[in-house]
């Protein structure tokens, strides 16, 4: 039994304790990220007090502009993560090709995956932003990591979560066991259980989507959106629409209250349909979570879960939430596919 309150040192030992034949490795890999989370929720509580905020001038893989928060949140996972002896490989968001761990380092059995900074784009507005991370054992041969470790579908992964700061910093994490989320008490240094075993309720009232792009969606999207917003006291419509634009941000607050976010297919070009969202780094990561709470995550056509990949950059559609809400979605797609 659980204690509201313990610590997330405590909580990772614990369910350490419910398989016998474990090394520790992905305890001290969990607990070099929650030091990076430490330090990065630091940075981003005094943003507006030192030099962090604004662009680099550099771009990034996606040719977006990198700000300097960005760059931050990349260098202090990866220096926090390079040297434990846990890993064999990363990749970021944030940069072009995946990163063996080097030779003069110890190497592990475990890949991180990683988006150091969702919703960056509203770092100077003071809007909440997170961290994104999955998890994989090594499937290569030999000690060093390679792509192929990279490239696992999310059904397979190991441990998957976000950090969210906001009004507090929570971590929100899941090893396969369920979903629990732990506040950082600035106090005492620590992340705290504030949040034990959470499930997304079955049906949710909320909506999340950028409508901005509605005229670029599918036929399905668009009918589904119409269909929330009519009234139907059964199944709780109207749904309140609450669009923040921070992923990290929408999910979390659809993870505890129920709801349905949508980031459907941009179909401006008919002959190349594509999300915008990543699958390694943020569809996938949160896709494990949402499903070990009792949601589901799709993108119409096919369980995230169940993606391969076949690229570090891959971009896909996203509906992720409450699992009724996303059936419906799901039928309302079908039926207007093609």
């Amino acid at each position: 039994m659980l204690n509201k309150g313990m610590s997330i040192q405590g909580h990772i030992v614990e369910q350490e304790r419910k398989h016998p034949n474990a090394s520790g490795s992905l305890t001290g890999l969990l607990m070099d990220l929650t030091y990076a989370a430490k330090v990065i929720s630091r940075e981003v509580n005094k943003a507006g007090l030192v030099d962090v905020l604004g662009m680099t001038g550099d771009k990034n893989v996606h040719g977006e502009e990198v700000k300097k928060l960005d760059e931050y949140a990349n260098d202090k996972i990866f220096n926090a993560m390079d040297h434990g002896g846990h890993l064999c490989i990363m990749a970021s968001e944030e940069m072009e090709e995946a990163v063996p761990i080097p030779d003069y380092y110890p190497k592990g059995k475990y890949v991180l995956l990683f988006d150091p900074l969702d919703g960056s784009s509203n770092i100077d507005a003071n809007v909440s932003i997170g961290t994104i991370f999955s998890i994989h054992r090594k499937i290569s041969d030999g000690n060093d990591g390679k792509l192929e470790d990279c490239l696992q579908k999310g059904s397979i992964q190991v441990a998957a979560g976000y950090l969210i700061y906001g009004s507090s910093t929570m971590l929100v994490y899941t090893t396969g066991q369920g979903v629990n989320g732990f506040t950082l008490d600035p106090s005492v240094g620590e992340f705290l259980l504030s949040h034990q075993d959470i499930r997304i309720p079955e049906r949710g009232r909320i909506y999340s989507a950028n409508e901005g792009n509605a005229k670029f969606w599918d036929a399905g999207s668009k009918r589904y959106v119409e269909y929330l917003k009519e009234k139907d006291a059964e199944t709780g419509r109207p749904y309140s629409l609450r669009y923040i634009g921070s992923l990290v941000a929408d999910f979390h607050r659809n993870l505890l209250y129920g709801g349905i976010f949508l980031y459907p297919a941009d179909l401006k070009d008919p002959s190349k349909p594509k999300g915008k969202l990543r699958l390694l780094y943020e569809a996938s990561p949160l896709a494990f979570i949402v499903e070990q709470a009792g949601g589901l995550a799709t993108t119409g056509d096919e369980d995230i879960l169940d993606i391969q990949p076949e690229e570090l950059h891959q971009k896909v559609p996203l509906i992720i939430g409450s699992k009724t809400d996303v059936l419906e979605y799901k039928s309302f797609y079908s039926e207007n596919k093609g």
